[in-house]
């Protein structure tokens, strides 16, 4: 059975308590009814970038569980986990043994050295140039061996994420294992994270390329989907790569709608977000924030770049000018193609254009997912990103059973659950969404499935929300004020 169209929860392992069985607790007593599923963030044991660097897809990391806690998990909610695709950490027992044996390694072909990609042994600076990466930096990093030798690994994110080569039967052995197993757990879906990385050619800017990409997808999806899992194809960039995915009939990302939709909030106008919902794909995931900061490349060509660097100006402004001095070069992590702010913050913490935001997102084709920092309506964690120097850390506070005992009593918070919860019971959606005609500083979506009715009325001055449903107990329409 495939997920229900229920709004979702992204977490970590140990951001919502501090490890599987407080957020599992967290789970029931605050959050059964207002989320259905659950994108669990990576709980491999990891050397890097928060759980981004595997050395294992066997274990979950000690310090978060078990498996048995994974299974009591994905036993009431609809799961989704990680598969990072583009690379394997520096730390993994396969990339180790390279270290010490060099080409004779049995995982050798698994990595991409330029002794194996180039007959000298070098990639040209006119090459390199053309890589896209989302780091100003080149994309290789220079191990050194024990006997003093050295060699240029590509490497395209951190330099403990060591990049696949899909072209090796030895990377499709030890993987297609790892993807069988994760695909025996109770996930019902696996995001495949990075995907869009694993084409490589010299020459080429060894992003999405095509028809090798369309190749990687089909032999993922093939191991997965005999167990009844789909792959969610994870990538950040121009909108039409999400049309491309949806086309090829896989699930994709709305990466489009958060800066779209902070655009709306702030210059009063639904003029091109109207536009982004008439076109975007409908088997897609939406969200507003998650662990990675809020998209600038996703909107290219949807907003004119005036209109973006009007939006960018009000983030820096609105968003405690973190664009600028959180993703400065001075820290880690820096990412040139997003800004680093929770979401809440960016609507300048004001609860009614939140939740404005949220009711929109709801109505959007697709299902929702909430980041656990935008459920607890969390501001910038400015201690925390200049203690880490890690840009994205602004986003990633950490909540102990305590903290979360008092944040979900927050009015915006307590109005958010009960919009989830609406979302996840009223039986209108997932059948005839219809963009009503509105006044350029209204939005009105409606969602229709008969008797069934939800129509969403969003006032884009006063960020007033409310909307109007049929209530099967009474056989009537009502109001539901946000």
């Amino acid at each position: 059975m495939g997920m229900k169209n229920n709004v979702q929860l992204i977490v970590y392992p140990d951001s919502l308590g501090s490890d599987l069985v407080e957020l599992h607790y967290v789970l029931r007593r605050y959050l059964s009814r207002a989320v259905g599923g659950i994108h669990l963030l990576p709980f491999y044991p990891s050397s890097a970038d928060r759980g981004f660097a595997p050395l294992t897809y066997d274990e979950v990391d000690p310090a978060f569980g078990s498996w048995r806690d994974i299974d009591l998990i994905g036993g009431e909610f609809d799961l989704i986990i990680d598969f990072m695709v583009n690379h394997i950490s520096r730390q993994s027992l396969y990339f180790q043994d390279y270290m010490e044996k060099g080409a004779d390694s049995e995982f050798a072909d698994m990595f991409l050295s330029f002794n194996k990609i180039s007959p000298n042994g070098e990639v040209s600076e006119a090459d390199l140039a053309k890589v896209y990466t989302r780091k100003p930096r080149p994309p290789f990093t220079i191990v050194h061996r024990a006997d003093g030798s050295k060699e240029k690994i590509w490497c395209t994110f951190d330099y403990e994420q060591i990049d696949l080569d899909w072209n090796a039967p030895k990377t499709h052995e030890i993987m297609r294992r790892y993807l069988i197993q994760l695909s025996r757990s109770p996930a019902k879906m696996i995001r495949m994270d990075a995907f869009a990385y694993c084409t490589f050619k010299l020459g080429t800017n060894c992003f999405f390329l095509e028809p090798q990409v369309w190749e990687l997808l089909g032999w993922l999806s093939d191991y997965v989907s005999p167990f009844g899992v789909e792959i969610l194809p994870e990538v950040h960039e121009h909108y039409r790569y999400h049309q491309k995915i949806s086309e090829q009939g896989y699930w994709t990302y709305d990466f489009s709608l958060p800066m779209l939709m902070l655009h709306t909030l702030y210059h009063h106008t639904s003029r091109v977000l109207k536009q982004w919902l008439a076109i975007c794909p409908r088997k897609q995931i939406t969200t507003l924030d998650t662990h990675d900061g809020i998209g600038v490349v996703d909107v290219q060509d949807l907003i004119s770049p005036d209109d973006l660097q009007l939006t960018l100006d009000g983030l820096d402004e609105k968003g405690s000018n973190t664009r600028k001095i959180f993703s400065g070069p001075e820290y880690e992590n820096l990412d040139v193609y997003q800004v680093n702010c929770t979401y809440y913050s960016a609507l300048e913490c004001n609860d009614d254009a939140y939740i404005a935001a949220r009711a929109i997102q709801f109505f959007t084709p697709g299902i929702p997912q909430v980041y656990y920092v935008g459920l607890l309506g969390g501001e910038n964690d400015i201690a925390l990103v200049q203690q880490t120097k890690n840009g994205r850390d602004i986003n990633r506070h950490n909540y102990t059973l305590e903290e979360i005992e008092t944040e979900i009593t927050k009015p915006v918070v307590q109005r958010l659950l009960r919009l989830m919860e609406f979302r996840n019971t009223c039986r209108a959606f997932d059948a005839r969404f219809v963009i009503e005609d509105s006044p350029d500083d209204q939005l009105k979506l409606s969602w229709t499935r008969m008797p069934y009715r939800a129509i969403l009325h969003v006032d884009l001055r006063s960020y007033a929300t409310r909307i109007s449903y049929y209530d099967e107990k009474k056989e009537r329409m009502a109001e539901f004020v946000a």
